[in-house]
């Protein structure tokens, strides 16, 4: 088994994972119109301070990326944070937070079938197929009677899907390019130049958003680019340390941990029957689904 501290800090990630739905939801009311130009925008600042900040602490950041598989990188700054964060802050100004928290666990499902693919981890069991079953049925619960403040439910709750599949791929990145690079150091460097070109996809949008900045919104972004400087190092070097399958016995505190803190903090959603239901179904799914395997526990 795991240690007890590699249970603590994926809780800490999902606690710091969870805070940021009610901070992004708190930066979009700045704002007298969410485009997708000026979430990209306020991502790539976020991203970029980010990056920049990991990448400050490191030894000699320049050298190791410069000795790194330039490939799995540029994949992993894709994956890991231009494809998954143009499609969550896409979704955060169509639905609700609490929706988003939830749908990101349908990573764990992605995770099951596309690992093996990749990185030769045991196929899909019985009990895995069941939990994403039940998994599609809390899904189709959630979207269906989400409740109050849910937005665009439909193509909101798309881009929290497609976001989800994009971290994975990133995280099935990161295990190879490991080899090349420490995890502290790729993940600066994913952030960086992820950032940067969000920054440039949303380039039309920077005086609109250097007219909105206040003291609330240069706090709440700094914030979420301590949150994912933090989360993102943290997870990433434990991906590298230990199995993912292992890791994945710990996933669903992550989508319950943003659910919780979404409903409590995001003003105006309140969760209905569907998805209080469904959610309950996804993240029971997530549970039963990364439930440590023998074969897990070989490959300690």
């Amino acid at each position: 088994m795991a240690p007890p501290t590699v249970l603590v800090q994926v809780l800490f990630c999902a606690l710091l994972w969870g805070a940021a739905f009610p901070l992004i939801k708190l930066a979009y009311t700045s704002w007298e119109h969410v485009s997708l130009t000026l979430c990209l925008f306020f991502a790539g600042v976020r991203f970029t301070i980010s990056g920049a900040g990991i990448l400050a602490i490191c030894k000699r950041p320049w050298q190791r990326i410069a000795r790194a598989n330039r490939k799995l990188l540029l994949g992993l700054t894709l994956a890991q944070t231009c494809i998954q964060y143009l499609f969550f802050y896409l979704g955060m100004s169509l639905s609700s937070g609490v929706l988003g928290a939830l749908l990101v666990s349908f990573g764990s499902f992605c995770w099951i079938l596309l690992a093996p693919l990749f990185l030769k981890t045991p196929t899909a069991t019985a009990r895995d197929w069941i939990a994403i079953a039940l998994g599609a049925l809390g899904v189709t619960l959630a979207v269906y009677a989400p409740g109050a403040g849910s937005g665009q439910v439909l193509l909101g709750g798309l881009c929290f899907l497609l976001a989800s599949l994009s971290g994975v791929l990133g995280l099935i990145m990161m295990k190879p390019l490991s080899q090349t690079i420490d995890a502290k150091t790729a993940t600066g460097a994913s952030l960086l130049f992820g950032g940067l070109i969000l920054l440039l996809l949303g380039l039309p949008a920077a005086a609109t958003f250097q007219r909105s900045l206040s003291i609330e919104l240069v706090i709440v972004t700094i914030a979420l680019a301590a949150i994912s400087a933090i989360a993102f190092t943290i997870w990433n070097r434990l991906a590298h340390t230990y199995p993912v399958t292992l890791l994945a016995g710990y996933r669903f505190l992550i989508p319950l941990s943003g659910t919780l803190q979404a409903s409590l903090f995001i003003k105006g959603e309140t969760p209905g029957v569907g998805l209080i239901l469904g959610g309950s179904l996804i993240i029971a799914a997530v549970y039963i689904a990364s439930r440590p395997k023998e074969s897990d526990h070989s490959a300690e």
